[in-house]
C-alpha cells in the first residue's frame, strides 16, 4: 500500500507515531539524559517513516533534549521522498502549550523547510514575538490546552499535510491518543531495561481515566531485526 493510499478523508491528516522504547516501556531514563538507545537499524527505520510523511511533529522538550533538526536523513531518503511525491524535506511542527522553547535549539538554525509552532493563549506575548522571529507560522489555540483536532485540520487545509509523523515525547503522544487522533503506532522494542518510576513512557500526561476509554489498536506487523522488535499497530475503528 502506498503512503498516499492510507490518507483518510479531506479534513485531517493520517497521524502515525514512531517511538523506540525499552523492554520495560520507557522512552528515556528518569533524568532524560539517555533518550536515544535504538540501533542504527532503528535510526534508518525512523528516516524511512519520515520519507512517507508531509510533516514531522515533536514536542518542544523533545526537540531541545535531542537537538533534532527533523530533516530527511540524507540523499537516499531525499530521493525516496521525491519518489513518494513529497517535498525534499518534511515540514516541521513544534508543539509547546506555554510557548517555552530554546530559541537556540539546533532545529531553528537549519532552514531547509518551514517550521510551524502549535501553542496556546497561555504563551506570553513576549514569547510569541520571539517565536515569530524563528518560526514560519504560529497556530494559537484559544483555550489553555492545544486543540489538536483544530490544529491538525489547519495543517491539512493550509499546509496540505496528508501524513503527519509524530515523534513524541510521551505527553504529546498522550494528548493525541486522548483526542482520538492517532491512526497508527510504530514501536521499536529494544532489549534494555531502564526502570524508574519517573522515567517517561510512550504515553505520559493525563492518560485515560477508565479502561473503557482506552484507544484500541491491532497489531498488524511484527518483525525481528537482530535484538530489536519492530511493531506496527493500527487503530481499530
Amino acid at each position: 500500500m502506498s503512503p498516499k493510499s492510507q490518507v483518510p478523508g479531506p479534513k485531517l491528516p493520517f497521524v502515525f507515531v514512531n517511538m523506540a522504547m525499552s523492554a520495560d516501556g520507557k522512552i528515556a531514563t528518569a533524568n532524560r539524559v539517555v533518550h536515544s538507545f535504538g540501533s542504527a537499524r532503528d535510526l534508518r527505520h525512523l528516516y524511512e517513516l519520515r520519507a512517507t510523511a508531509d510533516a514531522v511533529m515533536c514536542g518542544a522538550r523533545t526537540v531541545e533534549i535531542s537537538q533534532a533538526t527533523l530533516g530527511n536523513g540524507g540523499e537516499a531518503f531525499r530521493r525516496r521522498r521525491l519518489k513518494n511525491g513529497l517535498a525534499e524535506f518534511p515540514l516541521r511542527v513544534i508543539v509547546t502549550g506555554s510557548g517555552s522553547i530554546d530559541l537556540g535549539a539546533k532545529l531553528f538554525q537549519k532552514r531547509f523547510s518551514p517550521i510551524l509552532v502549535l501553542t496556546t493563549r497561555r504563551a506570553p506575548q513576549k514569547k510569541l514575538m520571539e517565536l515569530g522571529r524563528v518560526a514560519d507560522e504560529i497556530k494559537i489555540s484559544e483555550g489553555a490546552e492545544i486543540d489538536f483536532r483544530a490544529a491538525l485540520r489547519w495543517l491539512r487545509e493550509k499546509w496540505q499535510v496528508k501524513r503527519l509523523l509524530c515523534e513524541g515525547g510521551g505527553e504529546l503522544n498522550d494528548a493525541l491518543f486522548r483526542a482520538g487522533l492517532v491512526d497508527e503506532i510504530n514501536v521499536t522494542i529494544c532489549p534494555k531495561i531502564l526502570g524508574g518510576r519517573l522515567a517517561p513512557t510512550l504515553a505520559d500526561g493525563l492518560g485515560m481515566g477508565r479502561l473503557a476509554e482506552a484507544e484500541k489498536f491491532e497489531l498488524t506487523s511484527l518483525k525481528r531485526k537482530k535484538a530489536e522488535l519492530f511493531t506496527v499497530f493500527l487503530r481499530q475503528h
